[in-house]
């Protein structure tokens, strides 16, 4: 029988309710620490140990919370002394249903953490239990107004994005997505429930080992450019990678290559007017191929020292990896090397077809348009997809001067045809 110590840092306290299981190890008065901003995304096997201290040494010593629906206390000794980074203490909650989540103690404890994790397991659960009620309030106020770290693997990754996999009806194959884009098994949530720093339209995968992965995470894409009218992302891991997001946005990915091929992927819709799925409609096998460019991945391997890294902020910077251009036609999937699209030098700012010219690129305050085809809509997005509001002046002006520099995309529309621009705001 294990011998339980209730006082001292090596406490474990096993506490039952009826809605959740809650096991704690170490103190237990909560701290409030220095703690840090961060993400990490864990590949779904056993967990790369560097990742994982990165990861606690964000909490600054605090309290570490794990969120889980099924298992047990395996998160607790694992942070608290196996790694050698100290914490005030690990509370591991196996939640048993949507009250569980929804417990006033179990929201207190949430609130006071300085690190959250998400074991894994059936990422529906996660769904069912943690979203449209307080906790998931919780969660969001944590990562954004407390601006905590959080992270998760397997299941507990696949809800960080703000699209996301809900297996609602179990898993999905490779055949299934590709022959049906809108498969019963293909169901899919949007910006309706985490909202994380860098993930907003991106929709997250583990286990990228499994040949089983690539082509229906496309096809996810596929479905959110569709559905969402805009530019879709994604981020993948191999099950003994992970991806950890710093605060400016730098994705540094850990692993043990070249030992091992542990890798990660960045997905992006092609940065190209026409970056759409020709045919993306139930019942019909997918073709999303763009002249084979439909999307652009850069491929990292991970390392022990996580020096390799993809930015977040511009979806184009990267060091030590490289790119491949996917595509599939008529439900085929296709892979083969590529160039950075290098979305931010696109300087587009004369093209013949449209007769529609604008113009200062990059700018500071505002840009001027001329157009000899009249349109109907302006619409301005970022690199995530996010809309942002704009108003088109009586000159043909657009104000952007509250804007953050970086890059964006205008958007366009005549009774002809659909333009999109790429702007770069210095």
């Amino acid at each position: 029988m294990k011998r339980i110590t209730l006082l001292g840092l090596l406490s474990l306290q096993i506490c039952f309710a009826q809605n959740y299981t809650e096991y704690q190890t170490g103190s237990t008065t909560d701290i409030s620490t220095d703690h840090q901003q961060g993400v990490c995304l864990m590949g779904g096997a056993t967990e790369q140990h560097d990742a994982m201290i990165w990861f606690l040494n964000k909490a600054s010593g605090g309290d570490v919370v794990v969120l889980r629906t099924s298992g047990s206390d395996g998160y607790n000794d694992y942070f608290y002394t196996d790694l050698g980074v100290t914490v005030n203490s690990v509370t591991t909650f196996v939640i048993h249903n949507s009250a569980g989540a929804n417990d006033p103690y179990v929201l207190e404890k949430v609130a006071n953490a300085e690190a959250i994790w998400f074991a894994g397991g059936d990422q529906y659960d996660y769904v069912s239990y943690f979203k449209d009620i307080a906790m998931e309030d919780a969660l969001n106020n944590y990562v954004n107004s407390k601006q905590g770290v959080i992270g998760g693997t397997s299941a507990g990754l696949a809800i960080l994005g703000g699209s996301y996999f809900t297996a609602q009806n179990g898993t999905v194959t490779n055949a299934q997505a590709l022959n049906d884009p809108y498969h019963s098994r293909m169901t899919l949530g949007y910006n309706d429930f985490l909202s994380i720093p860098y993930l907003n339209n991106v929709i997250t995968d583990s286990h990228y080992d499994d040949p089983d992965r690539r082509a229906r995470h496309s096809v996810m894409l596929a479905r959110i450019a569709t559905d969402n009218t805009t530019r879709s992302f994604g981020i993948a891991c191999n099950e003994y990678t992970a991806v950890c997001v710093e605060p400016d946005g730098k994705a540094y990915v850990y692993g043990e290559y070249p030992a091992y091929d542990e890798f990660a992927y960045f997905l992006q819709a092609n940065c190209a007017s026409d970056f759409q799925p020709e045919t993306c409609v139930s019942g019909s096998p997918l073709t999303w191929d763009r002249n084979g460019e439909a999307i652009k991945v850069y491929k990292v391997p991970g390392t022990e020292s996580g020096v390799n890294y993809f930015d977040l902020s511009d979806w184009e910077t990267g060091s030590g990896g490289d790119w491949r251009d996917w595509s599939i036609d008529n439900g085929v999937f296709t892979s083969v090397e590529s160039i950075n699209p290098e979305c931010s030098s696109l300087t587009v700012t004369e093209n013949s077809l449209s007769k529609i010219r604008f113009f200062p690129n990059p700018f500071v305050e505002s840009i001027q348009i001329e157009s000899e085809v009249a349109f109907n809509s302006v619409h301005l997005m970022d690199v995530l997809g996010n809309s942002i509001s704009v108003k088109l002046q009586s000159d043909n002006t657009i104000n952007m001067s509250s804007l953050s520099t970086g890059v964006y995309f205008l958007r366009l529309k005549s009774d002809m045809m659909i333009q999109v621009f790429s702007l770069v705001k210095k």
